[in-house]
């Protein structure tokens, strides 16, 4: 027990920093969170031409209520799930504070890891009930019934965490890259794009070919954002959310131990610009 709160003695002040970060920089993160509702509005409009030149009221099973609901609990499970620790560790390299954080007698990536989930915390409490209230108005007015499943809704909880934290490491091992390459600001843009595309951020990946949907579904990938959104919507049975939800927890494991796989050889070969 001693050593429980030894760890989060140590942590916690990182999550306070996160918060403080969060409220001081409210314009920055308000400008960026109407930023991505407006791009979610601009692929709901997208959609919704795509079904009316269908001339059917069903697209690859979807129908445009599935779309709206896609769309957005998408973005907010993107938004939940974001980590910007391969930026964070890449500025850390380049002006050469990395080196003060490494003679620090606490764990690298937990420091960041508490740091984004104070800023988290502010994030779920301004945007998180709305959303699910406005996805769920939607659906009663559209169906004329409450489709709010407390079950699925309580696994998208669960998967919703384990996605941030195959995004985490997933993400610290990309910044760790900065070791070797000494900026990642270019090819942030690049792991961005596919990221999204290969998540099923951009297009369910049910809309794909059978083959290379199987594949992704595969990948780490699928676990950031489709999974967590399919059984939000009910579109899985319990049978396969476990399996989907096991996948998870492997890729996170995998993403976990990659990341200590790379630190170990990264840090033997430090050199910093600007320090």
């Amino acid at each position: 027990m001693s050593r429980v709160r030894r760890f989060f003695r140590t942590y916690i002040p990182f999550s306070r920093a996160g918060i403080q970060e969060a409220v001081v920089y409210r314009a920055n993160f308000i400008c960026f969170l109407i930023g991505e509702i407006m791009s979610a509005f601009i692929m709901y409009f997208v959609w919704k031409a795509v079904f009316l030149s269908s001339g059917s009221e069903t697209f690859m099973g979807f129908t445009m209520e599935d779309m709206v609901v896609y769309l957005f609990i998408s973005f907010l499970t993107g938004y939940l799930t974001y980590s910007d620790g391969a930026f964070a560790v890449g500025e850390e390299i380049v002006d050469g504070s990395i080196a003060a954080r490494m003679i620090r007698p606490c764990s690298f990536e937990m420091c960041f890891l508490f740091q984004e989930l104070g800023n988290r915390l502010i994030s779920v409490s301004m945007i998180f009930v709305p959303i699910v209230a406005g996805v769920e108005i939607y659906r009663y007015i559209t169906c004329g019934e409450l489709r709010f499943n407390i079950v699925y809704f309580l696994l998208y909880i669960v998967s919703l965490l384990i996605a941030y934290m195959i995004s985490f490491y997933f993400n610290v091992c990309y910044g760790f890259m900065a070791f070797f390459f000494k900026n990642l600001w270019g090819t942030t843009l690049i792991k961005e794009t596919l990221v999204g595309f290969l998540s099923g951020a951009v297009v369910p990946l049910v809309f794909l070919p059978s083959g290379l949907a199987a594949v992704l579904n595969f990948l780490p990938f699928a676990s950031l954002s489709y999974t967590p959104v399919m059984i939000y919507m009910g579109m899985y049975t319990y049978p396969q959310i476990a399996m989907r939800l096991g996948l998870q927890l492997f890729w996170m494991v995998v993403m976990f131990g990659v990341s200590k796989l790379i630190w170990r050889s990264a840090v033997k070969r430090l050199a910093v610009q600007g320090g």
